[in-house]
């Protein structure tokens, strides 16, 4: 019986300097250049077989010493244009650049796992690879990478993300629905000019406009208890105090659980905009345009990822989270490629994630890595049963 937790606690000195030097140079989307190579020569030096793709994208593939199925581990690598505030003595050095979502814990969490991992190859049943992606935080690497073909053949596929509302050395489980999808949207409304004291002989397209959001505002309420949010971030309307607006552009986005959650809401959306443009006799233009998919654990791999947790820290180290999230993770497009399971990591931080002075503890890095080789082991070990 291999002792993960042990293990990863061995390594964690090695870790904790992995760490500190992805913490110290961050680097945005596209741009993780230092990142990716310091994490293929790793993996190179512990015999990994390593593939780039899309520039900064490294593939680990770790073949066991017999047949089994494929299963990957992913970690996100990016930092995000936030200048550190924390004071740490391994801050960054790179000016409005920072690991302010512990992608630089995610990242040496999977090296630790791949280590601990390769170390027990020869008894290995099957095949695991190790995705570091790039650019989660803007434009979403995961869709990229499964274009690429990373997804080919892997039947399960697992991820973790740090969560300051989680002590360190605690871990999170979530079943279903998890985290939401994200819709971004832009509205552009054209109305009539004309002088505010003749309003009968224009069309007011800013207040045709305002009353679209508040109505959108109140759509979720619509759509109880499926939980979904709507925000509107910017209105630009108007260029003088006595004119009616002959055109108002607002834009946001649209938050939903699950895809029949989504594709609802989507349609109260555009119905909402078209039936008020109606009624003020303005022509609108909508523009939606699909981001990230959510994230909807599938329920034996998540009953895996719980009952390994449970074995590995003990019961009272593992948290079933009840509330989904309605923040984004482009980690949604591996679980439509395949069965998988995303859960958190503690990160004992009084911080939210993208604060400025977000920093996960030290031991979210070996429990992250213990916890990684476990599930992976576990779900290979339990195909052949």
């Amino acid at each position: 019986m291999i002792d993960f937790l042990k293990e990863a606690q061995e390594i964690s000195g090695e870790l904790s300097e992995i760490r500190k030097t992805i913490h110290r140079h961050p680097e945005l989307g596209n741009q993780e250049f230092k990142t990716s190579a310091l994490v293929e020569a790793y993996l190179n030096k512990l015999g990994i077989e390593t593939r780039r793709i899309l520039g900064t994208a490294i593939i680990g593939t770790l073949k066991g010493g017999m047949d089994g199925p494929v299963a990957a581990l992913r970690a996100d690598m990016d930092a995000l244009p936030v200048q550190e505030a924390t004071g740490c003595s391994f801050a960054s050095e790179v000016p409005g650049v920072m690991h302010a979502c512990g992608h630089d814990v995610h990242t040496t969490a999977l090296l630790g796992a791949a280590k601990i991992l390769s170390s027990h190859r020869q008894e290995l049943r099957g095949e695991v690879r190790f995705f570091f992606q790039p650019d989660e935080e803007e434009r979403g690497g995961a869709r990229r990478m499964i274009a690429e073909g990373c997804m080919e053949g892997v039947q399960t596929v697992f991820g973790a993300h740090v969560d300051p509302l989680i002590p360190a050395g605690s871990v999170g489980i979530r079943y279903g629905k998890f985290y939401a999808a994200s819709d971004i949207y832009d509205v552009t409304v054209h109305g009539k000019s004309a002088h505010g004291a003749t309003r009968e002989l224009g069309i007011d397209a800013l207040g045709a406009a305002t009353e679209m959001v508040q109505k959108l505002l109140k759509l979720p309420e619509q759509f109880l208890p499926d939980r979904s949010v709507v925000t509107v971030g910017v209105l630009h309307s108007g260029t003088a105090r006595n004119i009616l607006a002959d055109e108002a552009v607002f834009s946001g986005i649209l938050r939903t659980l699950g895809p029949d959650n989504r594709k609802a809401m989507k349609k109260a959306l555009i119905r909402t905009i078209e039936e008020t443009s109606e009624a003020w006799g303005t022509r609108t233009e909508i523009e939606i345009s699909p981001s990230y998919g959510g994230i909807v654990n599938t329920d034996p791999e998540t009953a895996l990822a719980e009952k390994t947790a449970r074995n590995l820290l003990g019961d009272e180290c593992v948290r079933l989270i009840t509330e989904p999230k309605m923040i984004s993770e482009d980690f949604g497009y591996f679980v439509d490629e395949a069965a998988g399971c995303f859960y958190h990591i503690g990160a004992g931080s009084s911080y939210p994630l993208h604060s400025d002075h977000f920093l996960p503890a030290e031991e979210a890095v070996p429990v992250g890595a213990a916890l990684h080789a476990a599930v992976v082991w576990n779900y290979l070990i339990q195909k052949h049963e």
